[in-house]
C-alpha cells in the first residue's frame, strides 16, 4: 500500500477520528476531522512513545556485564534475560486489538507508558534475579501493546501519510534506542557507578511520553467508539483472525518479523560483551553499539518512503540481509581490528525492523486489517525470536568463546532474507482468503 494509495482507505473504513457517519455513506459531503492541533499532539505523542520503545533494554545491554556481576548471573541465566523482551513482546501484544477496541489505541499506548514508567523506576530498587526479572515483565509489556498500536495509529489518524509517519516514529524509536546504548555508561560512571541509577535514569524519558496521551484520551473517548463500532466493523468480515493464519503472506511477514527480532535483540543484548571479549573497553563498547543502533535514525525514516512506494520489497530485504552477513563475517573474524566497520554494517542490516513495520501497513487494505495483522505478524515474530538470544548465551558459555554463536547468527540470516522476499510480494492478505 503506497502512500497515495491509502486515502480512499478514509472513505471505507479507517477514517479519522471525529469524522460523522454520515461521511461514510456519502462520499461528496464534507467531513470534520481532526484538527491541526490534534494531529500536531499526536505526532509528538507518536515520536515520544517511539522514544521509549528500547531503552528499557539497550541500556541493559550496555550494562549487562555490571548487573550480571551485581545480581550474580551465569551465562544462561543472562541469556534468559535477553530473551525476556521478546518474551514479552509475544505473549502481550497479542492483547492490543481487544484492548485497543474497549478503551482506544490512545488509551492503551498511554497506559503502556505507565507501565514503562513504573517498570524502569522498581527494576534497580529489587533486589534478586526474580524481581529483577519481573520488573523488566512490567516495563516490557507497556512496550509490547505500543508496538503493536503504534502502526494502528498511523494508519487511523494519517491514512495519507503511512509511509512517511511510520519513518517518522521508526526513526525516534531508532534514536531512543541509539541514545539510550551510547550514554548509558557515561551516565552511570557520572552517577557514581551504580548499574541501578544508570538503568533507573531512562524512566523520566519514559514519564515524558504519559503526557501527550493525555489530553488526548480525555478529549477523544467518545471519538474513538464511532471509529470502532461504526468504522471498523464493516471491515471486520474482510479480514477476519482465521483468515491471516491461513494467509501465506501473513506466514511470512511474521516469520520475517521474527528472524529480524532475533538478530535485532541478539545485538541489543550481547554485542557490547562480544567487543569487550574481544579487548575494546565498555565504554567504546556501548559507542560501538550506539553505532548500530543509531543507523537506525537517518535509515528508518528513509527505508519506509522508498519501500512505500515499490510494488515489491525484496531487493530491500536482500540488501540489508547481505549487509547482516558481512557484518557477522567481519565479527568472527577480526571483531576488534574492523569494530566500527562492523557496528555500521549490523546497523544498517537491523533496518529490517521498520521495513517490517512498513510492509504491515502495505499487506492489508483496511484499517482492520492491519490491526490483525500487525498484532498477528509481532506476537508471532516475538514468539518466534525468544530462543535466539538465549541460544546464544548457552552457546557462549559452553564453547568458551563467541565462534559457534556469530555463526548462528550468520546462518539465521539466510531464512530471513527468504521469508522477507515472500513477504514483499505485491499482495494483501484479503487476496488470500
Amino acid at each position: 500500500m503506497r502512500d497515495d494509495e491509502t486515502t480512499p482507505q478514509t472513505a471505507t473504513g479507517t477514517l479519522s477520528p471525529g469524522a460523522p457517519a454520515a461521511t461514510r455513506a456519502d462520499a461528496p459531503a464534507p467531513r470534520t476531522g481532526p484538527s491541526p492541533w490534534t494531529l500536531r499532539l499526536v505526532t509528538i505523542g507518536l515520536v515520544l512513545t517511539a522514544l521509549n520503545l528500547r531503552p528499557a533494554i539497550t541500556s541493559l545491554g550496555a550494562l549487562l556485564e555490571e548487573v550480571r556481576d551485581g545480581l550474580h548471573m551465569s551465562g544462561s541465566v543472562a541469556g534468559v534475560l535477553t530473551s525476556v523482551p521478546p518474551l514479552c513482546f509475544a505473549v502481550f501484544g497479542v492483547m492490543a486489538p481487544r484492548l485497543a477496541r474497549r478503551f482506544g489505541p490512545g488509551a492503551v499506548v498511554c497506559a503502556g507508558m505507565v507501565a514503562i514508567t513504573a517498570g524502569l523506576v522498581i527494576r534497580p530498587l529489587i533486589g534478586g534475579t526474580a524481581g529483577f526479572l519481573a520488573a523488566s515483565a512490567l516495563a516490557l509489556m507497556g512496550i509490547a501493546v505500543s508496538n503493536v498500536l503504534m502502526p494502528v495509529i498511523v494508519k487511523r489518524w494519517f491514512p495519507d501519510r503511512v509511509g512517511s509517519m511510520t519513518g517518522l516514529y521508526s526513526m525516534a524509536l531508532a534514536l531512543g534506542t541509539s541514545l539510550a546504548a551510547a550514554v548509558t555508561v557515561p551516565l552511570t560512571d557520572a552517577m557514581g557507578g551504580s548499574w541501578k541509577a544508570g538503568l533507573g535514569i531512562w524512566a523520566v524519558l519514559a514519564a515524558a511520553a504519559i503526557l501527550p496521551w493525555i489530553p488526548l484520551v480525555r478529549a477523544r473517548a467518545t471519538a474513538h467508539e464511532p471509529s470502532h463500532g461504526a468504522g471498523t466493523a464493516p471491515a471486520r468480515p474482510q479480514a477476519p483472525e482465521l483468515r491471516i493464519t491461513r494467509s501465506r503472506t501473513a506466514w511470512a511477514l511474521a516469520c520475517f518479523f521474527g528472524l529480524q527480532a532475533t538478530a535485532a535483540y541478539i545485538t541489543m543484548g550481547w554485542m557490547p560483551q562480544i567487543f569487550r571479549d574481544a579487548g575494546v573497553s565498555a565504554g567504546t563498547a556501548g559507542v560501538l553499539l550506539a553505532l548500530t543502533m543509531a543507523m537506525g535514525v537517518p535509515l528508518a525514516f528513509v527505508i519506509p518512503r522508498v519501500a512505500a512506494r515499490m510494488r515489491t520489497q525484496g531487493p530491500i530485504v536482500v540488501f540489508l540481509g547481505a549487509c547482516g552477513l558481512t557484518g557477522y563475517a567481519g565479527l568472527y573474524l577480526a571483531p576488534s581490528g574492523g569494530a566500527w566497520a562492523w557496528a555500521l554494517l549490523l546497523g544498517i542490516s537491523n533496518c529490517a525492523f521498520p521495513l517490517a513495520l512498513t510492509m504491515i501497513g502495505m499487506r492489508a487494505r483496511s484499517g482492520a486489517g492491519v490491526v490483525r495483522l500487525s498484532a498477528f505478524a509481532q506476537s508471532t515474530g516475538y514468539l518466534i525470536s525468544i530462543p535466539g538470544p538465549l541460544l546464544v548465551g548457552v552457546l557462549y558459555q559452553h564453547s568458551g568463546g563467541w565462534g559457534v554463536p556469530i555463526a548462528l547468527m550468520a546462518a539465521l540470516m539466510v531464512p530471513q532474507m527468504v521469508m522477507g522476499v515472500l513477504a514483499g510480494r505485491d499482495r494483501t492478505i484479503e487476496d488470500e482468503s
